[in-house]
């Protein structure tokens, strides 16, 4: 039956016609789809599960497969960071039932908060990567990658894009293929990676690396595409390929590469033979192009040094207009506004359960040392109530580090966090806090879900991914039992209330926490007040209420006009409000 899949849903799909057991992820756009939609096969012999970060996710998917199942683990790029530690180490390990990562990269960090080469990964580790340009490509691609895992002893790695994610496609579905577990059998050379065993794998390591190089040179994975007629050749993978053949279509051949590491060597000289002028098409970092260099071979791509000055940029997604332009020096033909189109700015949703916290905190100047997450988007005007933003986890471990060096700022300071981050990799940071007696306050924003990523649920709201009641991480009892004495829980609707404890626990000489609760607004099952009312004869024009940055408030002939359709009723505006102008 064929039907048109998401590139996600579709690696979802091939999971289960491979015969997958076990699927264990954390939550990262844009590769969460793929473990959500996994849930829907309940019952079927696929197991999923969220895990409360990539590198857990990574280590339960390699238990799997050494127990015999075939086994997956998803992840955003800088998820594949968390996970980097069991991936470098299970690459030595090797696998008994197939065991494949994918990991969504981002051009363009459209969702992210750097741009990093996953490819950089699969090089490190020294494990095959398979780089899927559409959603078929994701769906055949998914179920290969088990059959070189389970043939050349190694974990897999699938390079994907937000655009190959989220970008829809025919697939054509069939038949579960159930499989009989491998047999396990106690192997220490094998899987107990101590110096003495490892350093042999090692050698084996690099033994599969040149195997997995030799079938990059005839796999069907590796494409070419010759036009007689044409002069220039283009070596692309991913997305970029669509983009290039879009752009340049039969003026041009193409060497489509599926398999991204390790490299073929002949296959692109022969490739490159054929043409007169080669050019390397490719997201991010000059990955192809470098080898293309190694091997003899002057392409034109990123890098100096050549013939030709470098023509693309390693910074940003690609697009048609980019490739077309950059090669053949011509624009293609596209419209313009009469007028500028407004930039719609990333703004917390309306009714967002924490967005007083994020205005009292700006209100009182406060250096708010913030983390991954919805919360991100209360750095901007007019909240602008973040000052420094890293990675998941390090808002509390940054304020404890801040704070030792400038205890002059400790009673206006803190370290901020959602409930999934704080569950992902926050716990131990406030180990560490109490642990070295640090001066410092934590505010953990609970919202009862994994909010930016979709509303996915973890270890602290009460539900697995099936939605099914699961023991609940509780965040008082383990403040409390890491070393923290002063641990509050406020609901966070009174903006006097928010205030007020803030300032108590500022006030304190010792690690503290405020865990400020209150589901996000977007909840399935969250019941809402009805929308606020604003009385254009008391509205002043004052322009208070626009300090929150709620998207249901604008302003229409000087006054404020709030829109019904998007209003939660969470009163905030009213509480600011000095006409009662709201109601």
């Amino acid at each position: 039956m064929k039907e048109l899949l998401l590139g996600n849903h579709a690696i979802t799909r091939a999971l289960y016609e491979a015969g997958v057991e076990l699927v264990s992820s954390y939550p990262g756009t844009p590769s969460s789809e793929i473990t959500m939609n996994c849930a829907a096969y309940k019952g079927t012999g696929m197991y999923a599960e969220w895990s409360p970060n990539e590198k857990v996710g990574a280590e339960v998917a390699i238990g799997a497969s050494i127990a015999g199942a075939r086994a997956f683990s998803g992840m955003k790029h800088v998820g594949l960071n968390v996970a980097a530690d069991p991936l470098y180490t299970a690459s030595y390990a090797g696998v008994n039932g197939g065991l494949v990562f994918a990991v969504a990269d981002d051009p363009g960090m459209h969702s992210s908060q750097n741009e990093q080469d996953s490819r950089t990964h699969a090089i490190g580790a020294k494990v095959a990567m398979l780089e899927p340009t559409d959603t078929k490509d994701c769906f055949e691609f998914t179920k290969l990658a088990f059959d070189i895992s389970e043939e050349f002893d190694t974990p897999v790695l699938i390079r994907l894009s937000t655009r190959v994610c989220h970008s829809q496609g025919i697939i054509e579905k069939g038949e579960r293929k159930e499989r009989v577990k491998e047999p396990y059998k106690k192997d220490l050379h094998k899987y107990v990676m101590m110096p003495l065993f490892a350093r042999a794998k090692h050698v084996l390591v690099e033994e599969r690396i040149n195997k997995l190089r030799e079938y990059a040179e005839t796999s069907p994975l590796n494409k070419v595409e010759i036009n007689e007629k044409a002069e220039i050749g283009i070596i692309s993978s991913g997305v970029a390929y669509q983009y290039a053949k879009e752009a340049l279509g039969d003026s041009a051949s193409y060497l489509k590469l599926g398999i991204v590491n390790p490299l073929p060597v002949n296959l692109i000289k022969d490739f490159a033979s054929k043409v007169k002028k080669l050019y390397v098409v490719e997201e991010l970092d000059p990955v192809i192009e470098t080898h293309c260099r190694v091997i003899g071979l002057e392409p034109i791509g990123k890098l100096p040094g050549g013939k030709t000055a470098p023509i693309f940029s390693n910074i940003g997604e690609y697009s048609q207009n980019i490739i077309k332009e950059a090669i053949t020096g011509k624009q293609s033909e596209y419209k313009e506004f009469p007028e500028a189109v407004p930039v719609r700015p990333p703004v917390l949703c309306a009714g967002c359960s924490h967005r007083g916290v994020f205005y009292v905190l700006n209100k009182l100047g406060i250096v708010v040392s913030g983390d991954i997450g919805c919360y991100t988007l209360a750095a901007t005007p007019p909240l602008s109530a973040m000052d420094m933003q890293i990675c998941m986890g390090a808002g509390i471990s940054m304020a404890h580090g801040f704070v030792k060096v400038r205890p002059d700022y400790a009673d206006k300071t803190v370290g901020l966090m959602g409930d999934s981050t704080f569950i992902h990799n926050g716990i131990t940071s406030l180990i560490d806090i109490a642990y070295n007696r640090s001066n410092t306050l934590t505010l953990l924003l609970d919202n009862r879900t994994t909010g930016m990523t979709g509303g996915q649920n973890h270890p602290g709201n009460g539900l697995d991914i099936y939605d099914d009641p699961a023991p609940e991480v509780d965040f008082e009892a383990l403040c409390k039992a890491i070393g923290i004495s002063k641990v509050m829980t406020v609901i966070p609707e009174n903006l006097v209330e928010i205030e007020k404890v803030i300032k108590e626990y500022l006030a304190l000489e010792e690690p503290a926490v405020i865990i400020f609760r209150k589901p996000c607004a977007l909840i399935k099952g969250v019941k809402h007040k009805p929308a606020i009312k604003c009385d254009a004869e008391k509205c002043t024009g004052c322009r208070i209420c626009m300090k929150i940055g709620c998207p249901a408030l604008t302003m229409k002939n000087k006054k404020a006009v709030i829109n019904r359709t998007l209003c939660v009723g969470c009163g905030i505006c009213a509480q600011l409000c000095k006409f009662d102008a709201f109601s």
